[in-house]
């Protein structure tokens, strides 16, 4: 057996205090298992079943862990085309019974649904939570800090709503945050320092206030980031104190990172666009996590197999799945797969073997995939 090759905490720091180009990043290997051959774009981690095993949920069917291979049916997913309506997989107890539910919704219907783990092989049930318009798709966040997620799904078309669930009657209400046209992108994150989780859209961020469901959010027209990815990362990329953003393209080449500055006198904000990957297209989901186990998050992302069918730029380049690193001065770009897999629009990354290493679980128009972490080559 090949014996695995686990940097030590010395050696990190060792390499770290070498300049950016002298550096020696080691690459993680991952072993591919086709899990299903199904077209849903949308799959999450979570235990349906409560025996302490992480399972898999896409479109009309779980997978039973730990092989993946034993499938449940959930229920009917209508289809539109090439589109199954069901463009996310959110984990949430939403009555309360113990059983993981999750939250999903589409372009198509409109609407936002939960859909019920009855505990058994019946069929799931659907709960209509709200119908706020196309959803390209939709994401949880704990804006108030109150411990228990809210809801948001991104409505390029209609009003940025947040949808807060309520313990006492098992259910959610809305609460309509900006009375503009959404756009394309969605993410959250602390962009002033106060402490508040504020929302990023793509042509600019909405500030929350103290009580951010008592009182105005307050839009600033900072950016354009185009048809942003869902999420927009936003994090302290160069650990200069300031967060900064992370956007891809979701219909479109490119993969940039926002810079923010401000201004010493007036304490402007003003933000410098980086290019972390312009020559691959339909960036349009992505995740920040630590998949190497060396303390720091990562970029994990990847094209979206026929996003808008073929009629997006780059639409017959080849996918690929990679993790982006920052090496102090840029982002170096790892392939985890390529040529093979795309990653939907919802993809979830989660240690399925008990390994202590991240595996990345993904679906799309081209199939249902694991990659597991067999860690550093």
């Amino acid at each position: 057996m090949k014996k695995q090759l686990i940097p030590t905490i010395a050696g990190l720091l060792l390499a770290n205090s070498l300049p950016a180009q002298q550096r020696v990043i080691p690459t993680l290997s991952f072993e591919k298992k086709v899990v299903a051959a199904e077209s849903y774009e949308s799959v999450a981690v979570f235990d349906v079943n409560n025996d302490h095993i992480p399972d898999l949920v896409s479109g009309a069917f779980w997978y039973e862990g730990p092989a993946y291979f034993k499938r449940h049916y959930i229920g009917p997913v209508k289809q539109f085309g090439e589109y199954w309506d069901d463009f996310s997989t959110i984990p949430f107890d939403v009555n309360g019974d113990g059983r993981l539910d999750f939250i999903t919704g589409g372009w198509f219907g409109k609407t936002l649904s939960w859909i019920e783990n009855p505990g058994n092989d019946s069929e799931w049930k659907a709960h209509l939570i709200a119908t706020p318009g196309n959803i390209e798709t939709t994401r949880s966040c704990d804006i108030d800090g109150d411990g228990i997620p809210e809801i948001i799904p991104n409505t390029p078309n209609d009003p940025l709503t947040i949808y807060r669930y309520n313990k006492a009657v098992h259910g959610f209400t809305a609460h309509k945050i900006l009375d503009r046209k959404s756009g394309h992108g969605l993410g959250f994150g602390d962009i002033n320092g106060d402490g508040r989780i504020d929302i990023i859209l793509p042509e600019g961020w909405v500030e929350a206030p103290a009580a951010p469901f008592a009182a105005s959010w307050t839009f600033h027209p900072d950016f354009n980031l185009g048809t942003a990815s869902v999420p927009v990362i936003v994090t302290d990329v160069n650990k200069d104190g300031l967060a900064d953003l992370i956007a891809g393209q979701g219909h479109d080449y490119g993969l940039d990172w926002y810079e923010q500055r401000q201004d010493p006198g007036t304490h402007q904000r003003h933000w410098i666009k980086h290019a972390v990957d312009p020559n691959n297209s339909q960036y349009h989901t992505m995740l920040w996590t630590d998949i190497d186990g060396d303390g720091q998050e990562e970029l994990v992302t990847g094209k979206r197999y026929r996003a808008h069918n073929d009629h997006d730029p780059g639409s017959a380049d080849p996918c690929g799945i990679y993790y982006f690193k920052w090496n102090g001065e840029s982002f170096t770009k790892q392939v985890i797969s390529y040529g093979e897999k795309g990653v939907g629009l919802y993809f979830d990354v989660h240690d399925l073997t008990g390994s202590g290493r991240k595996d990345v679980i993904v679906a799309g128009k081209d199939g249902l995939f694991i990659f597991y972490n067999k860690g550093n080559k």
